[in-house]
């Protein structure tokens, strides 16, 4: 039998092992909506914005505004992780509730852009950690191919080969980054569904979080209230994506996977409890949310055992680990990708038909 008919053959059944899960995730009743659940948490996110607000304007002029500001950064974080649940419609069963509770969380309370962010993050979903398709692992100032570190030079290069130990640091400057990516994103020339609505609730939320600070507080504690708001938001934020995907193997741009493996092999779970799952916005099971993208967030830690179960059973490999090990990994993964190290993050499909 040729290689090409052993890889079919394989494929095949692991499509058939995907849908064998799907019918017995639909029956236990998991995908159905969580429409409670999400529009409490709502009215509870929308109500503490305006009480980290109103603390702002209670407190006035005086260097305890930092704590507000940290505690803004929570709440704006979990407008995003709203934003996100509804762009994959798992709120309501409306596609257009879903599509309007998204853009206007994301973009009056976070500042995101919807249309933006949907786009990017479905190709994302798409291929993960496959090179030069999953976006998140596009050229940028951290080198996530090899290939791409191997062409810096210079300061860049001295930069790319210890970028592991600058990713955190980094990460404090990439909610400023997802600002200015949403409002070029919706400036694009491309049609924009709903454009003036995004872009007025964007700059609407960046100029309060602009405005009240300078208007109640001193400017040095103005500038500060902005930049702890805005670092603690790239931090949890960027810091919630980050652990899932990087340090899992890459796909070679050309293969194609089955979608089980392609979801499971390329993910990685992050251990925890309700805190966890809070400050995660649910992404800590991104194993089980990249199998099921629209499954609501307080259902997936109980697709969990489902899920595993089936891995083991099929011989896939489920990938599960702390929060502070998963850091670990992925600052020595950025460590050897910079040094130009290709083998300990090739996909394992690649070495099985090598």
């Amino acid at each position: 039998m040729s290689l090409s008919s052993v890889s079919h053959a394989r494929d095949t059944k692991f499509v058939s092992s995907y849908t064998e899960l799907a019918a017995e995730v639909r029956a236990s009743g998991l995908l159905d909506r969580r429409r409670g659940f999400y529009v409490t948490r709502m009215a509870l996110t929308v109500l503490a914005f305006i009480g980290v607000w109103a603390a702002v304007i209670v407190l006035g002029d005086t260097w305890w505004q930092l704590v507000p500001a940290a505690v803004l950064a929570v709440v704006s974080t979990q407008f995003g992780f709203l934003g996100h649940d509804g762009a994959h419609r798992q709120m309501f069963s409306s596609a257009g509730a879903n599509e309007w509770s998204a853009r206007i969380l994301a973009a009056a309370g976070a500042g995101l852009s919807f249309h933006w962010w949907r786009n990017k993050h479905n190709r994302h979903h798409k291929a993960p950690n496959q090179v030069g398709i999953d976006p998140d692992i596009a050229d940028g100032p951290i080198a996530f191919v090899p290939e791409v570190a191997e062409e810096r030079s210079g300061l860049y290069g001295w930069f790319t080969r210890r970028q592991g130990w600058f990713f955190v640091p980094l990460l404090t400057l990439e909610g400023a980054a997802l600002h200015v990516a949403s409002l070029q994103g919706l400036a694009a020339r491309n049609a924009v569904p709903h454009r003036a609505v995004e872009i007025s609730l964007i700059v609407l939320r960046l100029a309060l979080g602009v405005a009240v600070p300078f208007i109640v507080m001193s400017p040095a504690q103005a500038i500060a209230f902005i930049a702890v708001q805005l670092a603690v938001f790239g931090l949890l934020l960027g810091g919630s994506f980050a652990p899932n995907h990087k340090g899992m193997p890459l796909v070679p741009k050309d293969m194609r996977v089955d979608f089980l493996r392609r979801q499971v092999l390329m993910s990685r779970n992050i251990r925890g409890g309700r805190v966890t799952d809070f400050m995660m916005g649910g992404l800590n099971y991104q194993i089980e949310h990249h199998l099921f993208p629209s499954m609501p967030r307080p259902n997936l830690v109980k697709v969990q055992p489902l899920v595993r179960a089936h891995c083991e059973r099929h011989g896939v490999q489920y990938t599960e680990t702390s929060l502070i090990a998963s850091y670990g990994i992925v600052i020595r993964y950025l460590n050897q990708v910079g040094l130009g190290d290709r083998d300990p993050f090739t996909c394992p499909l690649v070495r099985m038909y090598r």
